[in-house]
């Protein structure tokens, strides 16, 4: 299923066509084309003899195994890939000559890849770790990749240090462990030496490292980057995608049960939303500065590790994207693909970030290796719909055969085509770097505006909510309570005292240290935007509801209550004590097979067996216990009853009925968690 009828091919999926294969009906064929009689049994002479060597068929077949992988990427490995469209909403042809921005009757095709950095291709999805959201725009103008993460800051300023970055949250060497996770010596090690990370590290232990889903998750070009118009005038911008179902996480004990009930829990959630035709939205925004007030802020605007706060630039909605079409191939597309911060249009240039200079080299230089050399673009999800003229010929994979005579520029023979703008004198279309007047001594030295490691640290605590601070610091408990070296831990404590006093006490407390005695004064300012607790919850649209049911569930009390729930774009799935059906209902999962962390709220239909479930017990205690949505039809009291959750705080009891049960409840689960119920001494 590919909503085909619901989504008209753009001119990515056109172009895809011709490189689609359907096997239906057709016979088994060598890669030569030749017809193969049996592919399970090897050549040999008698029944029980040695396999020859004449067997090309079985050659063929066990050499493409032993080569079909290729090196999976250093970071980002992990990863979910979705095509899109986009449409800009009005021209924004005063600041950038970018096509697909100026034009808002064109949309323009995208492939965005989901991905987590740190774990290697088999870890779970839901690891505390930063995610990359990867754009590519295949506009008319050739691709566009704004490559962005769902943190706006990066662990450092300058791309020397990136693979030192890499290096320390990796596996350790000598044992290759931990898989998938920054609880250990080296990156803390790595955090307690270099202050810069601290920012970042901020980011890292909050709940934005462990989101609800990938739906449900921003997403932040990190650099500022520069619109350049008609003109030649540049304005400095920062890219932001913001979710129209809001920003949501997950809690961390949903989080280590999740690994083990379904690993693929976010790749599982884009994958299904999409082929339900429930397709994942988000706003482009845009943060424009103008290069006049480039000097304008208290922290220097080619900083990495900082951000600009809404509330001094706000961010202009300026476009939508939808994902409707998951990947027909994975290997193919999601795992080929392949993005660079360097693929940039006319009217979109870079900035003298040092972190996004090294990036535009490295993502280059990683496909070269990862895709075979240097015609990857050739691959079918990365090669652009703009049409490619020049001369670059032959390489590994070459696809192409070339009629030209000539491979060189300038030429006469072949009329001098391919012919760039100059020679033509046609200047249309072109991409003309910004011309900015750059001097200076050559130098390993940083700016003195790039050392302020702490303050916008601090501005982050500031603007978190009681609950998300409580969870970072429990955060800093769980992955410094992983570090063997107290030496390790006394210095992040010694940073932490740097950005809040009460946040280093809490930790420092929770490891068992010395309370600090003081600390800097706390400047006190604040951006709401960075809470999550200030997130859009106008819909409960996709939210997964378990409904608890039995033989004898009453259909007719429960059917137009799951009805109701459904119109609002919620996902009722019935789980019993045994598949097939209950009350006529057909059951999804079998009760056992299912786990509460699977799912955002929590239907008690029918409790009379289930109260005597210790699982069906359990299962309600643990989702109330995650701050989750929980409602009771009239024959699910027994088993509400029986898991003693306190009835307050996002429980809906069976007192509720018809319209007012249905809006009660929804109104609990679009809250997304509730936290602020007491469930410190609640067993689970």
């Amino acid at each position: 299923m590919h909503n085909e009828d619901a989504v008209e091919k753009d001119d990515k999926q056109r172009q895809l066509d011709q490189y689609r294969v359907d096997l239906e009906g057709t016979r088994l064929t060598t890669d030569q084309g030749v017809l193969i009689d049996d592919t399970d049994n090897s050549l040999r002479p008698g029944e029980r003899g040695p396999t020859l060597l004449e067997d090309f068929h079985f050659r063929e077949k066990i050499t493409r195994f032993d080569h079909e992988r290729i090196p999976e990427r250093v970071v980002h490995a992990r990863g979910s890939g979705a095509y899109g469209q986009f449409r800009v909403y009005e021209s924004l042809a005063e600041y950038t000559v970018a096509d697909f921005l100026c034009d808002p009757s064109l949309v323009t095709p995208t492939f965005v890849r989901f991905s987590t950095v740190a774990g290697s291709r088999g870890s779970a999805d839901t690891v505390r770790d930063v995610r990359g959201f990867a754009t590519k725009f295949y506009t008319r103008q050739g691709n566009y990749d704004l490559v962005a993460n769902n943190m706006p800051v990066f662990p450092i300023q300058d791309g020397i240090k990136f693979p030192d970055f890499v290096h320390s949250v990796k596996p350790e060497p000598h044992n290759e462990i931990p898989q998938a996770q920054s609880a250990h010596d080296t990156f803390w090690d790595f955090v307690q030496a270099q202050p810069e990370t601290l920012h970042f590290v901020m980011w890292l232990m909050s709940d934005r490292a462990i989101p609800r889903s990938f739906r449900m998750m921003q997403g932040f070009g990190v650099h500022s980057f520069r619109l350049v118009n008609a003109e030649g005038r540049a304005t400095f911008v920062k890219f932001h995608w913001k979710p129209l179902l809001g920003t949501h996480s997950l809690l961390w004990d949903e989080v280590l049960r999740i690994q083990g009930n379904d690993p693929d829990f976010n790749r599982r959630d884009l994958w299904e939303a999409i082929e339900r035709g429930a397709f994942p939205e988000w706003e482009l925004g845009l943060q424009l500065v103008p290069e006049s007030d480039e000097h304008a802020f208290d922290f220097d605007l080619l900083d990495p590790t900082k951000i600009i706060p809404e509330e001094i630039v706000p961010v202009r909605p300026v476009g939508r994207m939808a994902l409707n079409r998951n990947p027909e191939n994975f290997f193919a597309e999601t795992e080929q693909v392949a993005f660079c911060t360097a693929n940039v249009v006319p009217g979109i240039d870079f900035s003298n970030d040092p972190l996004l200079q090294a990036r535009n080299f490295s993502y280059l230089d990683t496909q070269l290796i990862r895709l075979g050399g240097p015609n990857f673009p050739q691959i079918p999800v990365n090669r652009p719909v703009a049409p490619v003229h020049n001369d670059q010929r032959d390489g590994y994979n070459q696809r192409m055969i070339h009629q030209s005579r000539t491979s060189y520029s300038i030429n006469s023979i072949s009329g001098g085509c391919p012919m760039s703008g100059i020679l033509s004198g046609d200047m249309s279309g072109v991409f003309q770097h910004y011309q900015e007047r750059v001097d200076g001594r050559k130098i390993r030295k940083r700016s003195p505006s790039f050392e302020d490691h702490y303050s916008q640290a601090t501005l982050f605590w500031n603007s978190m909510s009681f609950w998300e601070k409580r969870h970072i610091v429990s955060a800093f408990l769980f992955e410094l309570g992983h570090v063997e070296r107290r030496y390790i831990k006394e210095k992040v404590v010694g940073h932490l005292v740097q950005i809040d006093l009460e946040l280093a006490t809490q930790v420092a407390i929770g490891l068992g240290m010395p309370v600090p005695a003081a600390g800097p004064p706390n400047h006190g300012r604040s951006s709401p935007a960075l809470s999550q607790a200030n997130s859009a919850r106008d819909s409960i649209a996709t939210r997964k509801i378990a409904v608890l049911v039995t033989d004898a569930t009453d259909a007719g009390a429960l059917t137009p209550v799951k009805e109701a729930l459904e119109g609002q774009g919620a996902i009722c799935e019935l789980l019993a004590p045994h598949e097939g059906t209950v009350a006529s209902l057909p059951v999804d999962r079998q009760l056992t097979a299912a786990n509460s962390v699977l799912y955002d709220a929590v239907l008690l239909a029918d409790g009379g067996v289930l109260a005597e479930n210790g699982h069906a017990v359990h299962f309600v205690r643990e989702a109330y216990k995650h701050g989750k949505a929980i409602g009771a039809l009239a024959g699910g009291a027994a088993l509400l009853e029986a898991s003693r959750v306190p009835g307050t705080q996002g429980v809906v009891g069976p007192e509720a009925s018809g319209d007012t049960f249905v809006q009660t409840f929804a109104d609990a689960i679009r809250v997304h968690r509730h936290f602020d119920r007491d469930v410190a001494a609640f067993s689970a």
